[in-house]
């Protein structure tokens, strides 16, 4: 198993369904974290919370820990090193891939036991 170093963000996230046609808005461009995604199906949009008006359709309350990185394309186990564990104690993720590195989101309230169950697997976590 690969032992990993995880990064807590600060800020509080949202995460906002948008219809599929839709432009992407002027808030949905938020420092210092956002993740924009397009499908067919919908426009999906993270954020810091404070960036989203209060009419979107959104789950707020999510906080992001960043898997230090980066990673080779080939790399393998990376997700399944956090993913599993966190399975296990029944915690819930949202995950975001970019480039370089992943995004474990979780909800505010589950976070402290995240971070006590990654911990216990031997990661290690740095707080923000």
């Amino acid at each position: 198993m690969a032992l990993l170093t995880l990064t807590i963000l600060d800020e509080r996230l949202a995460v906002c369904r948008l219809d599929p046609q839709a432009e992407v808005p002027a808030w949905a461009i938020c420092e210092p974290f956002c993740s924009i995604t397009r499908t067919a199906d919908e426009l999906s949009v993270v954020c810091s919370e404070s960036c989203v008006p209060t009419q979107v359709l959104c789950e707020r309350g999510w906080r992001a820990l960043r898997v230090e990185g980066p990673f080779d394309f080939d790399a393998v186990g990376i997700l399944a090193a956090i993913a599993q564990p966190l399975a296990e104690a029944s915690i819930p993720i949202l995950v975001i891939a970019t480039y370089d590195t992943d995004y474990i989101l979780v909800k505010e309230a589950r976070l402290e036991c995240a971070v006590a169950v990654l911990s216990g697997q031997g990661h290690r976590i740095r707080l923000p």
